[in-house]
């Protein structure tokens, strides 16, 4: 059926467009043909209380609905419409069809936002901020629902989801969104939200679309209905859930080497129970975590056994990290394949969660561990571990830098990411050098912001100074995301500086043979006995790096107009 979709301005721009694109969206799915020319429509669907005017509608088949129902249930609407529809006469309008006025939410779009990145810590907070301040902005309600390494902050009730227009989910690793079902949802990245706000909410006004949990009984179509996710983005979604265990496993390793390495092995000493606690247990627990939790991001609940179980199986072969990334994606992919291709009569679907998915799957990854993957990956796993632990000063310094120009390049993106996952992942094969330079440069981009900004006050507005003692803060809590808003307003300038003095810190902390236990923290962890051998030569190497990119930033920085006039007008 050629179908022809108005949808009334009257209550806003934002809420027409998403009112249309909404319609739109679901019409090929309920039989309908949208067309550009209202004489071809045999129907007419107008979103909005009242026709626009200069559309003749004398004679067509109209069906009239509340433009939020539009945005809210588009399927509902159109399923309506082809039964409900009445031939338009002007004379007769008040027998039409038509929505009652939703006084409630006329002129106002009401937002929600789930915010998660990695860590928990910088990008989940910085991008919600970003996205109330746009909102606010734009006369937007909105409530931002924040899944950081504390848990769920800010949550979002069932209420609220039912009197939502929009979600937007900024994240970089795998959240459940089941709730939403039903609701119009447009996806993005935690850095996208934070450096492109305005384009990003534009973006979901346009694109966004009816999500459908998977497994959900909704009969709204879905955007998420064979997405496909990034391997990116699975692979953070296991480091993510594997942070916290190194983290905690790291410091009790090196509180248990605090009492000396001979009393760690005295059984029944403290020093035994701490390395028990953190080297026998959390970190033993760390790859198993890793391969669950990228099975998990990539085949839901389905694929935890099967990825916990090849995790395992990667720590007893020797396979380490590696093994457990590709345990991870074998054990995701197949669940996922037997999930979604393996077709039962009606009455034995409820086995396939419980019983045949995790069988086959489970079954699949281990005996591909055992006799495909393990061996051949766990020979790889010994030889760049002998090469990192045995690699002469002029390699070492080399592989420091590049890891270390990797943090300061995008603060936060992929390459920042990857280059830490790389040494958090070394951490199960007892390789701790990397992490120390890779720690050691995060921090630089933040502090050498907040040491610009305090030699060459003149050129840095009052606002900018500020952002300047804040970034100073996160840098000592390696929170690299502090210099963004630098790196955001002045990029030419800002990343080659950065970029610069964190090579230099990554090939010094290598070059000093500094080993660090933990992957995070910042210089709080230099509190923690045994957490680092060599505390000063760190210090320096943080220190040598800071000075040369705040001072290069300093010295080539164009000083503000606004810093500028004010110079000008005290002159005169």
């Amino acid at each position: 059926m050629k179908t022809f979709i108005i949808a009334n301005s009257a209550q806003g721009p934002a809420a027409a467009m998403m009112a249309s694109q909404a319609l739109k969206s679901v019409a090929a799915d309920n039989g309908l043909v949208v067309v550009d020319d209202i004489n071809q429509a045999e129907l007419v669907i107008v979103a909005g209380n009242h026709a626009p005017s200069g559309i003749d509608l004398n004679g067509k088949n109209v069906y009239f609905a509340a433009i939020e129902e539009a945005i809210r249930t588009p399927a509902a609407m159109i399923a309506h419409a082809k039964t409900q529809a009445a031939v338009y006469r002007p004379e007769n309008n008040s027998t039409n069809a038509q929505a009652p006025e939703n006084s409630a939410n006329s002129g106002k779009m009401s937002v929600l936002a789930v915010t998660a990145c990695p860590t928990g810590v910088a990008h989940t907070y910085m991008s919600a901020e970003a996205l109330e301040a746009e909102a606010k902005k734009r006369g937007w309600q909105i409530k931002v629902e924040t899944r950081g390494s504390v848990g769920v902050g800010n949550e979002i009730s069932a209420e609220e989801i039912a009197q939502a227009d929009l979600v937007i989910v900024a994240a970089d690793i795998e959240v459940n969104v089941d709730k939403f079902a039903g609701k119009r949802m447009y996806r993005t990245s935690t850095s996208a939200a934070l450096k492109k706000t305005a384009q990003e909410m534009d973006k979901a006004l346009k694109e966004a679309r009816v999500f459908q949990a998977s497994g959900g009984s909704s009969s709204e179509a879905s955007s998420s209905k064979g997405e496909k996710r990034g391997v990116y983005r699975h692979l953070l979604t296991g480091v993510s859930y594997m942070l916290p265990m190194v983290v905690a496993g790291g410091l009790c390793m090196a509180l248990s080497f605090a009492f000396g390495l001979d009393a760690a092995n005295v059984e029944g000493s403290l020093a035994w129970a701490l390395k028990l606690i953190g080297g026998g247990t959390a970190l033993a627990l760390m790859v198993p975590v890793l391969s669950g939790y990228i099975a998990y991001s990539i085949a839901d609940r389905t694929g935890i056994t099967p990825g916990l179980v090849g995790g395992v199986l990667a720590t007893t072969l020797g396979a380490g990290f590696l093994g457990g990334i590709i345990s991870g994606f074998l054990a995701g992919y197949c669940a996922h394949f037997v999930s979604t291709k393996l077709k039962l009569p009606q009455t034995m679907e409820a086995l396939k969660p419980i019983l045949i998915v995790p069988l086959i799957s489970t079954l699949v990854t281990g005996l591909a561990m055992i006799y495909v993957i393990g061996s051949p990956v766990a020979w790889l796993m010994d030889w760049l571990t002998h090469w990192l632990n045995t690699m002469g000063t002029t390699n070492a310094v080399i592989l420091g830098a590049v890891l270390g120009a990797m943090m300061c390049t995008d603060m936060g993106g992929p390459l920042n990411k990857a280059a830490y996952a790389f040494g958090v992942g070394l951490l199960s094969s007892q390789t701790y050098a990397p992490m120390a330079a890779i720690m050691a440069a995060g921090m630089v981009p933040p502090l050498a912001m907040g040491v610009a900004t305090l030699i060459a006050r003149h050129k840095f507005v009052p606002a900018e100074r500020e952002a300047g003692k804040a970034s100073f803060v996160l840098g000592l809590c390696f929170i690299s995301e502090g210099a963004i808003p630098f790196a955001a307003k002045d990029p030419i300038r800002v990343l080659p500086s950065c970029i610069i003095g964190g090579a230099l810190t990554g090939a010094l902390s290598m070059y000093f043979g500094i080993q660090l236990m933990a992957p995070h923290g910042g210089l709080f962890v230099l509190l923690i006995p045994g957490a680092i051998n060599h505390v000063l030569m760190y210090l320096l190497a943080i220190i040598a790096g800071t000075a040369v990119s705040g001072i290069l930033y300093a010295v080539i920085k164009k000083r503000s107009s606004q810093e500028a006039q004010k110079e000008m007008a005290s002159m005169a």
